[in-house]
């Protein structure tokens, strides 16, 4: 007979293997499958394993907010989870449909996002935003497509959220951002709309420290987990209007003052594939 105290514990692996099946099939769950994990070391641990069974390359990371209390309990103000090739796109100046979870949890974010010009030492743990920022080959502007098969993730909490890819299901990448170096944080702005009303505005100051210190974030945090940042990776560093719930068949508009937009038309999920 199994002990309760068995019956307790997280299960990265198998729980790694729900969340892929449910993506490749584009399910949902309407609760966690299985016991939440206790902590953000467990979360990462089971988001390695189901970076392993997902067939797609790692192109970049999302980074996200962790708020008070819980960064206070998790001992971490933020979390980051892949963005995988084939989830990103370039934006032509049309609407870019993107595919997001119907049954689950989808929202779109307003973010200014990282290219990295060389890779991160494997030997380095430690970041600052000004060390960060020697790695920066480009800025842009873009929306980070924050979706998963669990319905009301976001209500878990951040150790929830890290186990299943960070709750990303892609990116939708725009323009460059010139002399981004040059440009204060307040000066960076930006307003989201959704079915054409503004849901929320913001700038690159309202990213807690700044898009470099997210990044700083992504690299320590990567380093511990030895997966270092690599060359060409796209970092999202947070969203800088805040995280809008979105549902298929919606369509979202980015507005960067003097930088440019980015629109998008969420569109259900398909299925991509059945074997785990």
């Amino acid at each position: 007979m199994v002990s309760a105290v068995t019956d307790l514990v997280f299960d990265a692996k198998e729980t790694a293997a729900a969340f892929v099946q449910a993506r490749r099939m584009a399910g949902s769950f309407p609760k966690y499958p299985g016991i939440v994990p206790p902590d953000l070391e467990s979360a990462y641990r089971c988001q390695d394993e189901a970076i392993t069974l997902w067939d797609d390359t790692v192109a970049g990371w999302k980074v996200g907010w962790i708020p008070e209390p819980l960064s206070q309990k998790f001992g971490a103000q933020r979390l980051v989870g892949p963005i995988f090739s084939r989830g990103i796109q370039r934006s032509n100046g049309g609407v870019a449909g993107v595919p997001v979870f119907a049954g689950g949890f989808a929202a779109i974010e307003a973010e200014f996002v990282f290219q990295l010009s060389k890779d991160a030492p494997a030997n380095v743990a430690e970041w600052t935003s000004e060390t960060a920022r020697r790695f920066v080959r480009t800025m842009y502007i873009g929306i980070e497509i924050a979706s998963s098969p669990l319905l009301n993730i976001n209500d878990y909490g951040p150790a929830v959220i890290a186990s299943d890819f960070g709750n990303n299901a892609g990116l939708l990448l725009g323009a460059e951002v010139p002399d981004w170096q040059a440009r204060s944080l307040e000066s960076m702005s930006c307003e989201t709309r959704i079915d054409g009303v503004v849901v929320g505005r913001g700038n690159a100051a309202a990213v807690s420290g700044g898009p470099l210190a997210a990044l700083a974030f992504a690299l320590r945090c990567n380093a511990r987990r030895g997966r270092p940042l690599r060359a060409g990776e796209y970092i999202s560093t947070g969203a800088a209007t805040g995280v809008h719930p979105i549902a298929a068949g919606q369509s979202a508009e980015a507005i960067f003052t003097g930088l440019g937009s980015l629109r998008c038309h969420a569109v259900p999920m398909t299925p991509v594939g059945t074997d785990c």
